[in-house]
């Protein structure tokens, strides 16, 4: 493969990374599965193209895209906390509006980018910075919005929202209100998804009312690789593998369309990554505690050789 290819892979990989990180809040921090994402993910490349070729800045279109994802996190979070809707039916309710609202956005499937000015044009036409300028801006936007988060969960507000996932009726015995801890977290994840959405939109050259179908199950499938490799034991290790499970599950996408894999079958891919990452700590777990039996065995017979002498 070649360098351009790696590139790419590196390129995307980072910038999905704050949909990755927003899948990460909602799966892991709040426990809530939340299926606003794909809904999410279309609306923050629809708000920001609509925006762009409306004749606004790039910078500005992706903030009103961040703050639109936010939105959609809220309605989600209001309907499970006033109207008691289930976790997933609230997402699947949030997310199946947000089709139609991202269509009278754009007004079209399709908003072409192509011949209007992104954050990506600026960087591409730094002679200095080519051919890495796209994946420098992608490092720089996934390590400020890693740092921040990072800051924010080690918060008052961060550590209750946390609690909130680990233990809700306990932090609620404490006199934290658990309702409003969801609609910040869910506003939050949301927020980073649609600011994902917005920069891939610009990075791709035009937005479409279907680049977020899958988007829960690629975020997963990065959460979960990221946590098989790298850990999740402290909250910056955690952060850290849903970056690096970002940049890895490209770079697969992208080795397995080289070696000639319909891109109708990706879909089936991330599905088998999933259960394969899902399944690696089990079948870990079991083989150690099969070598540890094992050794425990040979341990007695040891000694019993031992005491027949």
């Amino acid at each position: 493969m070649s360098l351009s290819i790696w590139l790419g892979a590196l390129e995307q990989g980072l910038l999905w990374g704050a949909m990755v990180l927003g899948v990460y809040m909602t799966f892991r921090v709040l426990d809530y599965p939340d299926l606003t994402i794909d809904g999410a993910f279309t609306l923050g490349a629809a708000v920001a193209a609509k925006f762009i070729v409306a004749g606004y800045d790039p910078w500005l279109a992706l903030l009103l895209a961040i703050l639109c994802g936010a939105l959609a996190g809220l309605i989600t979070g209001l309907l499970h906390t006033q109207l008691r809707v289930a976790p997933l039916l609230s997402g699947i309710l949030t997310m199946i509006a947000l089709y139609s609202i991202n269509l009278r956005i754009m007004g079209q499937a399709n908003l072409s980018l192509l011949r209007v000015k992104t954050i990506f044009t600026w960087v591409k036409g730094l002679p200095a910075l080519d051919p890495f300028g796209p994946a420098l801006l992608g490092l720089l936007v996934a390590a400020l919005v890693l740092i921040l988060l990072y800051l924010f969960l080690e918060t008052e507000l961060g550590m209750s929202i946390r609690a909130t996932g680990d233990n809700e009726q306990m932090i609620r015995s404490l006199g934290v209100n658990t309702s409003t801890m969801k609609l910040v977290g869910l506003a939050i994840a949301n927020a980073l998804v649609a600011l994902s959405g917005g920069l891939v939109a610009q990075y791709q050259g035009f937005a479409d009312i279907g680049m977020g179908i899958g988007m829960i199950i690629a975020g997963l499938a990065a959460v979960i690789i990221g946590e098989a490799l790298v850990g999740s034991q402290t909250l910056v290790r955690a952060l850290l593998a849903a970056i690096t499970g970002s940049i890895i599950y490209r770079a697969v996408i992208s080795l397995v369309l080289q070696l000639g894999l319909p891109p109708t079958d990706l879909k089936l891919l991330t599905s088998l990554i999933v259960v394969v990452a899902m399944a690696f700590p089990l079948v870990r777990r079991r083989l150690g505690l099969r070598a540890l039996r094992l050794r425990s065995e040979q341990g007695a017979a040891a000694g019993q050789r031992n005491q027949d002498l």
